[in-house]
């Protein structure tokens, strides 16, 4: 048995010992990903008993005034998604290190850090960040297409984006694709990219013409340019050899342990 062989078995090893450590974002994120698999699930059944009824949804005109039906469901739909965004955008004080990292009062300088392993690491996960976004239009402008010509429809769009919307958060707990195969960071904690997911969920929104897909879009798009800008402007808060809140042992959110025990299985 070759020493590669014994350490991974030892890691498995420990992974299997390891019970999950509740913390409170890891339970918070569980929560939060029941009641995305719910509300998928709800719109999936209406995709597929009432597809009819999701292409009057997204046809639906949208203005702010109350019509003589009320809110619709539409407006309710709209500010959760706004809402969301806009967390993001002004975070509160209980919210995972992976987006706080991006501020000021949540970076812990390490003494002694290189200033060129810094830019060798800025510039290896600038590529590989334009990689992932190169990958991500390329893989949606077919469903732009199929779109265009006809092939599908405003509804069919919408279940993209909830499907997304759903994905987001497997990635944070179970799976991340682009983690594995492209970024190769250690964590959503360490993740360069972590504050895209609201542009890739909605970017199926781009090709509807209308209020409500538009401004969800560009609003995630500001999301976006704000973590990029900030990134640009102080890498150093994104990287764990020059920000000591970044290393495992300050780690406090301990979101990756279930992806890491379903990596230590795959592994084994």
């Amino acid at each position: 048995m070759t020493e590669k062989r014994i350490h991974i078995d030892k890691e498995v090893a420990k992974e299997k010992a390891r019970g999950l450590i509740h913390t409170v974002m890891l339970n918070r994120y569980l929560v939060k990903f029941a009641i995305r698999i719910f509300m998928f699930l709800a719109v999936l059944l209406v995709y597929l008993l009432r597809k009819d009824i999701l292409v009057s949804f997204m046809t639906h005109k949208f203005t702010f005034g109350i019509s003589q039906y009320g809110i619709s469901a539409l407006h309710v739909l709209w500010a959760v998604f706004m809402l969301m965004m806009i967390r993001h955008l002004i975070p509160p004080k209980v919210f995972t290190m992976a987006l706080k990292k991006g501020e000021e009062k949540s970076f812990r300088e390490k003494e002694g850090y290189q200033e060129l392993e810094l830019l060798q690491f800025v510039q290896h996960m600038n590529v590989r960040a334009w990689i992932v976004l190169l990958v991500w239009l390329c893989f949606n402008a077919i469903f732009g297409l199929l779109y265009l010509a006809g092939l599908i429809d405003n509804a069919d769009l919408l279940m993209l984006s909830m499907f997304y919307f759903l994905s987001d958060y497997i990635c944070i707990l179970l799976f991340c694709p682009f983690q594995t195969f492209i970024m190769k960071n250690r964590c959503c904690v360490n993740c360069r990219i972590y504050d895209w997911g609201h542009f890739m969920m909605f970017t199926p929104m781009l090709f509807i013409r209308n209020f409500f897909s538009w401004s969800l879009f560009f609003t995630a798009t500001i999301v976006l340019l704000r973590w990029e800008i900030v990134y640009a402007l102080h890498p150093e808060r994104f990287w764990f050899g020059s920000n000591a809140s970044l290393d495992c042992r300050n780690c406090k959110d301990r979101t990756c342990q279930i992806k890491k025990k379903i990596a230590a299985a795959v592994k084994h």
